[in-house]
């Protein structure tokens, strides 16, 4: 079923509510409609799957610049789209996916990617800058915690495995 469809068959259930002398008010008929609009178009998946890891990430951060500025990221997009003006590093959501995938976007679907993008974040990556001991190639007392010696490094490379035990 498409959207006029279910929109047609909801708005035929208001009219038997009705009949049976249980009408509902505009308020929830309008309730009905948008729950389940939203819950039908989050089954459908997340549209930002569609994009490349690199996409997303570059749309994420417009959402978060445009979010800190207290702008709506949407109407700025719109906003370029209807004056023709180029939309910088996000001008491919125009290009390639147009007005129908952005207005299917809903802040759960970005929060979704964004909570897995703080969460990547967080990890070591290939050129984090990060500072080692000397206690991790000799033995240092701990009373002598004075001792430590640190040293700026950089990450070369990052092995992760699926269980939590240590490489050998």
């Amino acid at each position: 079923m498409d959207r006029d469809e279910i929109e047609t068959t909801l708005k035929a259930a208001f009219l038997q509510c009705e009949a049976l002398f249980c009408p509902l008010n505009q308020q929830q008929k309008e309730i009905l409609l948008e729950v389940f609009f939203e819950r039908n178009s989050l089954a459908d998946g997340n549209p930002l799957d569609e994009l490349t890891s690199m996409q997303r990430e570059i749309l994420l951060e417009f959402i978060l610049k445009q979010e800190r500025e207290n702008l709506a990221w949407k109407s700025s997009l719109l906003n370029d789209w209807l004056n023709d003006r180029p939309s910088g590093a996000v001008q491919f959501i125009r290009d390639r996916y147009g007005l129908a995938w952005l207005n299917s976007i809903k802040p759960i679907h970005w929060q979704e990617y964004l909570q897995k993008l703080r969460l990547t974040r967080e990890k070591l990556q290939v050129g984090d800058a990060i500072e080692v001991s000397n206690g991790l190639w000799e033995w240092i007392p701990a009373d002598a915690a004075d001792s430590c010696d640190w040293f700026p490094c950089e990450v070369i490379e990052v092995n992760e495995s699926e269980d939590d035990s240590p490489p050998c």
